[in-house]
């Protein structure tokens, strides 16, 4: 269970962002997008909610070694050549890393392959096999990191109360529609990976049987991937 403070820091921070449900459409409010019972973030710029991106600045220690960002963690594990890893972790900024991430072909098929298979035939290289499955518990894996570890962004996210979290992306694409809403199409995982997170600082539990069977499913391929980035650490790639 939390605190006692940490308790009444999230009811302060609660009451400071007006977390509550407001009206049945989407408006905005500052920088952030709220709806009945919905907090909506995107860009890391964004306050106070932009914390919630991957892209947001604070960083993670995961698998015993130190990223800039979650999304520097996360796209660690996608590239199977160290050489390339260290490479895409090298980039001046996290949307850089993201950008040139998704560009690495996907082992399921997608039509962003035509980019891939380019990227693939210049650079020599491709995906790591099993990354479809893997993502889903290795992306959790580094949530929990990020909020377990910085205090101030736990409460935030407890500050959201009851609230559904939804990433409003811009660009509509398969990734975009995985991990969040765009034109109000897609899965949302990052929300609702955020809301497993918040539920566990709550000492809560958080009913999600998709996203369970999906974690489930990836968990020996999360397994396999670590091992083999030398003996389960990520060597190389701070």
């Amino acid at each position: 269970m939390t605190s006692p403070d940490r308790e009444t820091v999230a009811r302060k921070l609660a009451h400071a962002h007006d977390v509550k449900p407001l009206d049945d459409r989407w408006s905005r409010s500052g920088s952030e997008l709220v709806v009945m019972g919905r907090i909506a973030f995107y860009r890391a710029s964004e306050r106070p909610y932009g914390a919630f991106s991957n892209l947001f600045r604070r960083p993670v220690t995961v698998a015993g070694t130190e990223f800039p960002t979650v999304e520097h963690a996360y796209q660690s594990l996608k590239p199977r050549d160290p050489r390339v890893r260290a490479w895409l972790l090298a980039a001046p900024a996290p949307s850089l890393v993201a950008i040139a991430a998704h560009v690495l072909p996907s082992d399921e098929p997608d039509p962003s392959l035509v980019m891939g298979r380019a990227a693939d035939s210049l650079l020599g290289f491709h995906t790591r096999p099993g990354w479809s499955r893997l993502r889903y518990p290795w992306m959790l894996q580094c949530l929990d990191a990020k909020f377990d570890q910085h205090q101030d962004l736990g409460d935030l996210l407890l500050a959201t109360g009851s609230a559904e979290i939804v990433e409003a992306g811009t660009i509509d694409d398969e990734a975009g529609r995985r991990w969040g809403i765009v034109n109000g199409r897609g899965c949302n995982y990052l929300g609702r990976m955020l809301t497993r997170v918040r539920a566990k600082l709550s000492g809560r539990t958080h009913p999600d049987a998709d996203l369970d069977v999906r974690l489930a499913f990836g968990a020996d391929a999360l397994a396999t991937a670590l091992l083999s980035n030398t003996g389960g650490s990520l060597d190389g790639v701070r």
